[in-house]
């Protein structure tokens, strides 16, 4: 077979370990040829390729982001473009393709299955907020990262008597600042799940202080939003896929505890550095488990499935599901584990 392979949305820790994954299982068990496509679904609209072997891949488990390239490029808002994707696909003449990528790169796949290309989608968002799979790789990496920023900053905010504000990934699901701030040992962490009051909080913040604690962490989600009417926040431009561009809700949250508690209050977004650098372990293997599952399913004609880790095993699922609804935090492990720390 003739494996096309793409990377597509957001980069994230792992993605080259699927890469390695998918080639060298398709090149050493299944005789295959491999070629990606360039940056996403672009590569696949403007025809743009690299051939993809074992050699090629050598020394890449290790690093971040994609050695393919990625984009946010949507062929269903270009005039033409899922036409153009399906007929560059068979000029290539790719019997099947790897898709990697989150919900919007898999919904494109997803849709160009039912119009008859032969896919499997490989789950990919260092949120976590992809439905059908317990987990994705790259978020224990952001995680990890999340917690040593979190762990850092305790000191300078004890140090200087400050209130800590730490912005992190999660434009619809909280699980980076839940699943951190817990492990960091945050005062407060808001979620987009849980609109918040900036009043409630500030009252557990001076709580805290008037007991002696000096010192206070708080953990955003960048997508986190205020109870209606209670504070005004920035709207941003939007990509291809219809989302806006997220990014600095922590200054509104700093800013509005400080006036109204009259500590000094200082921010930092983490940002990009979440998704760059080295993949934890769990997530190489996690990230290899499903490069295999891939070309495997691939093989199998398992055309429109994703690969999925359910109850430890790698399973497949339906794409329509994978990318049918966000996956959000369990209520029982924001209300009941980390609001007993809040305040």
């Amino acid at each position: 077979m003739r494996v096309g392979l793409l990377t597509g949305g957001g980069d994230c820790p792992g993605l080259n370990a699927v890469i390695r994954a998918v080639v060298r299982k398709g090149e050493r068990h299944y005789g295959d040829e491999l070629v990606g496509f360039l940056d996403g679904w672009k590569g696949v609209l403007d025809r743009q390729t690299m051939p993809l072997d074992v050699e090629r891949c050598r020394g890449i488990l290790p690093k971040g982001g994609t050695m393919l390239g990625t984009s946010r490029t949507n062929p269903y808002k270009v005039e033409g473009g899922s036409q153009r994707a399906l007929d560059n696909l068979r000029a290539e003449g790719i019997d099947a393709l790897v898709a990697i990528g989150g919900d919007d790169t898999l919904g494109v796949a997803n849709k160009l299955a039912g119009e008859g290309l032969m896919v499997v989608g490989v789950p990919k968002t260092i949120d976590n907020d992809l439905s059908a799979t317990e987990v994705t790789f790259g978020f224990d990496t952001a995680v990890q990262i999340a917690t040593d920023a979190i762990d850092r900053l305790h000191t300078t905010a004890e140090s200087h008597d400050r209130v800590m504000v730490v912005e992190v990934m999660g434009r619809h699901a909280g699980w980076i600042a839940t699943q951190a701030g817990i492990a960091g040992g945050a005062a407060e962490i808001l979620i987009p799940e849980e609109p918040f009051d900036i009043d409630a909080i500030c009252e557990r913040l001076k709580g805290r202080h008037n007991r002696g604690r000096y010192a206070s962490l708080v953990v955003v989600a960048e997508g986190t939003v205020p109870v209606e009417g209670t504070m005004e926040v920035q709207s941003g431009e939007l990509d291809a896929f219809g989302h806006v561009r997220l990014g600095g809700i922590a200054n509104r949250v700093a800013q509005g505890i400080e006036e109204r508690t009259g500590f000094e209050t200082r921010v930092t977004i983490l940002g990009h550095v979440q998704r760059g650098g080295t993949p934890t372990a769990f997530d190489r293997i996690l990230a290899t488990r499903f490069g295999i599952a891939a070309i495997d399913a691939a093989h199998a004609g398992a055309t429109g499935q994703m690969v999925a880790l359910q109850a430890g095993h790698i399973v497949l699922v339906p794409l329509e599901e994978a990318v049918g609804a966000s996956k959000t935090v369990d209520p029982d492990l924001y209300h009941g584990v980390a609001e007993a720390f809040f305040g």
